[in-house]
Order: C-alpha cells, then sequence, then structure tokens
C-alpha cells in the first residue's frame, strides 16, 4: 500500500502562492495553507529583510499548526529605486496584495526616472521551514531581469506582469507555469527546501 504523502502547511493566505507552491512540490506533499487553519494568527511583518519576515511567519504558524510549516517572503527589487520596493512589496501601494495598485504605483516611479535609467531588478524570496515554534532550516533565492513599461500577459500574480527574466523575451505573466517555476526566486528557494527536506526523511 502506497503512503499518502506527508502535509506541508504554507504560511499564507494567498491561494495563488499556496497554488504555485503545490505545483512545484508536484505531490511529494500535501499543500495547505492557513486558510485551512482559521486560529493561526496574522503576523505582522516587522521584519528588515525577507528572511526576517519569513521566520516570523514560519515559527509563529508552527507553533499551533502541527508538522512542517513553510513561509516565504518575496518582493521585487528594483536598483534606479534604491531597491524598493524590497520588503514592502505586497504593501507598496498601501493595501496588503494590492497587485493593481502596487503595479500602478511601480511604473509611476518608473515614468519619474530620467530615460537613461537602468530598469534592471530581481525578485528575492526568502524560505523557512518551522516546526513547534523551532527553525528547521532557512532558504533563499533569487532571479535577475528587468521592467516592462506596460503590462504583458495574464498569468501569475504581483508584479509577473511587468518583469521579463534575464535570458526571456516573455514576462512572468506570459511564460507558461512550469517554466516560470523551473527559474523563478520562489522556484530555486522551494528546491533548496525540498532537497532540506529529503534529506530529514533519509536521517
Amino acid at each position: 500500500m502506497t503512503p499518502h504523502p506527508p502535509l506541508l502547511v504554507v504560511a499564507t493566505r494567498n491561494a495563488h502562492k499556496t497554488f504555485e507552491i503545490a505545483r512545484m512540490l508536484d505531490g511529494l506533499y500535501v499543500v495547505k495553507d492557513l486558510s485551512a487553519f482559521p486560529d493561526a494568527p496574522d503576523v505582522e511583518e516587522t521584519g528588515a529583510t525577507f528572511a526576517e519576515n519569513a521566520a516570523l511567519k514560519a515559527i509563529s504558524a508552527s507553533q499551533v499548526i502541527p508538522g512542517i510549516v513553510l513561509a516565504d517572503d518575496s518582493g521585487l527589487c528594483v536598483d534606479a529605486l534604491g531597491g524598493e520596493p524590497g520588503v514592502r512589496s505586497a504593501r507598496y501601494a498601501g493595501g496588503s496584495g494590492d497587485s493593481a495598485g502596487n503595479n500602478a504605483k511601480l511604473l509611476a516611479a518608473l515614468a519619474r526616472l530620467p530615460l537613461q535609467a537602468s530598469r534592471t531588478a530581481r525578485f528575492r524570496c526568502s524560505m523557512v521551514l518551522a516546526e513547534e515554534g523551532r527553525v528547521l532550516g532557512a532558504f533563499d533565492g533569487e532571479v535577475e531581469g528587468t521592467l516592462l513599461a506596460e503590462p504583458r500577459g495574464r498569468d501569475g500574480f504581483g508584479y509577473d506582469p511587468l518583469f521579463m527574466p534575464k535570458g526571456y523575451e516573455q514576462t512572468f505573466a506570459e511564460l507558461p507555469g512550469d517554466v516560470k517555476n523551473g527559474i523563478s526566486h520562489r522556484g530555486r528557494a522551494l528546491a533548496k527546501a525540498v532537497e532540506f527536506l529529503k534529506s530529514l526523511s533519509r536521517s
């Protein structure tokens, strides 16, 4: 009898993010998020870095949810804007998760720059695995690219329609999901986390 895959809880209520992570795990884990655990507390992201915020979320959720919890914090860092929006990526326009507002504010900020200003940027992701309030491991991923002057594509979420990864002529919102996940900041961090989880299961 084939054993059921173990449970991995993603410390988010962002259904797009949960779907993306579940797709990348490809059945290795049963993936749920905080929507399945309504008593899990909301955590204020007060960290100065992606890693600090990911740890805050992972530790908090793992104190009330049995098993292994994965949390990530990620965002877009634009060179010409001094690294903004950075850790404020999800709240750049004010409300958390307002992708349309965030993209509009970013485009407005870029439009104020000199014409010769660089549009290079990178997505960064920090992931933390925790269990019973204890950090098991931390992992980072990054992907370089450039920002377009207008959005393209209907897939993905967040800043995906504006971000064209280096070496490609399509934005994250235009690339097939398996291609995006293979090169994305989240995909790269998750690959490291999965290797770590596999090593735990072998030990």
